[in-house]
């Protein structure tokens, strides 16, 4: 078999192994996808329960605007439905304030008649940061110097109460990080992607964006349940102790896992292999998502708005209601709760599942006691650390033949999973 007929190896089915595929097939390469797994997506994915509920792993969005998103999936197959613009915010004091479309229209949002966060100043600032992002691309937001993004936020003149009661809540929820120690240029290209876009889900659960994906391959190109032992140069060995050749191998599993298939490799200086330790980034971070079932009308009230709690300490740090955005998440004449809770807590399920009862009652009411314990999901490495210092893109390419990719060897989102792949793919088409 000559180097050109055989396929390009890629470890990995997540999103951007996938992304990387596509691109390779549409340029008319083979490829080849091996994951362990039993199913395509990596962290995005979604089980079906017995009676019918679909769950996400890990209460996941879909922000529109995302350049590559809009690059590469076919938005209307997947018939997308979007949360409203906005939130209901739960304050320390155990009231709360309803804001809609806080981003898009910040001064109608942030009323200085009727909502209780953040001074006239406060909100101004706002409107002067919505008019900074859509001044540049998203390219050349993630390209500026970074602080972390708390200090961004200090140095830009918001309030402490209006970090506290909005700015924590919010994007400490979509970075798994209340401490806003996550670096400021990303901060900034996410507040973009909330002004110029929605946030969405597939109507049938987050997992139909891979399956997306995986369904435009040939057939028998992605072999699940087949994990990897190691990768060694173009040559990938399987657990199975079977050992393929390819005319190069692509990395796209998570930092950890591409560290260990790569350990044979590292610091061996006679195979003209870079990898090095410092080059893979591998913290990350970790939340938890309980779901729970209610009988009748939704505790959410059909609003489609997310509900933040900016209560310090509390466990149950955001709650959406997923079958209020698509009716096919839960079965008819039910509701699902979505809770999140972020960082270690040290506690049980059961433990973890109680706490949570108490809060979502002092929050939903009573009732909120007997909503049924659907699944819990842990997720220890549900995204990568990004500090300010940290290079917007990792080098990409390992050695002749093996490269990598992953939103680990950029930064924390789903569009640089797909960039990432993307960009493999055009560096192997070059």
């Amino acid at each position: 078999m000559t180097s050109s007929s055989k396929p390009i190896i890629i470890v990995g089915a997540g999103m951007a192994g996938l992304a990387c595929a596509t691109w390779l097939h549409r340029a008319g390469r083979p490829v080849l996808i091996l994951d362990a797994a039993d199913a395509v997506g990596g962290r995005v994915r979604t089980d079906t329960t017995p009676d019918g509920f679909r769950l996400d792993r890990g209460f996941q969005v879909l922000l529109t605007n995302y350049p590559e998103a809009r690059r590469i999936f076919d938005y209307g197959a997947l018939q997308l439905k979007s949360f409203r613009s906005g939130a209901v915010i739960r304050l320390a004091n155990g009231h709360e304030t309803t804001l809609q479309n806080p981003l898009q229209r910040p001064l109608s949002a942030f009323s200085a008649l009727t909502s209780p966060i953040g001074s006239l100043p406060d909100k101004l600032r706002i409107v002067s940061l919505v008019r900074h992002v859509l001044k540049h691309t998203p390219e050349a937001l993630l390209a500026r110097p970074a602080t972390n993004t708390l200090t961004f936020l200090q140095r830009y003149g918001w309030s402490e109460q209006m970090i506290n009661t909005f700015f924590k809540p919010f994007f400490g929820g979509v970075f798994l990080d209340r401490e806003l120690s996550t670096a400021s240029n990303f901060f900034e290209f996410v507040f973009q992607q909330f002004v110029t876009g929605e946030a969405a889900v597939p109507a049938l659960g987050m997992q139909q964006l891979p399956e997306q994906l995986a369904s435009r391959l040939p057939a028998n190109s992605v072999q699940l349940n087949t994990p990897v032992a190691a990768v060694e140069g173009t040559r990938v060995r399987l657990k199975s102790g079977q050992v393929l050749d390819g005319a190069a191998v692509v990395v796209a599993t998570d930092g950890l896992t591409a560290l260990r298939l790569l350990a044979g490799r590292s610091g061996n200086a006679d195979d003209g292999c870079m990898v090095q330790a410092t080059g893979f980034p591998t913290a990350a971070r970790l939340t938890t998502c309980t779901y729970f079932a209610a009988d009748g009308n939704s505790p959410g009230r059909g609003d489609k708005l997310l509900r933040l709690n900016a209560t310090p300490g509390a466990l149950a740090h955001n709650v959406s209601f997923p079958a209020d955005v698509s009716a096919a998440y839960a079965p008819s004449g039910r509701s699902l709760i979505s809770v999140s809770t972020h960082g270690e807590r040290s506690l049980t399920e059961a433990e973890l599942t109680a706490g949570l009862r108490d809060e979502l009652a002092a929050w939903f009411g009573p009732a909120a006691r007997q909503w049924e314990h659907v699944r819990s999901y842990r997720i220890p490495a549900a995204l990568p650390v990004y500090l300010p210092g940290q290079p917007v893109r990792q080098s990409l390419k390992l050695a002749d033949g093996l490269y990598r990719c992953g939103d680990w060897a950029a930064y924390p989102s789903l569009n640089a999973a797909l960039a990432t792949g993307r960009e493999v793919a055009e560096m192997l088409l070059a």
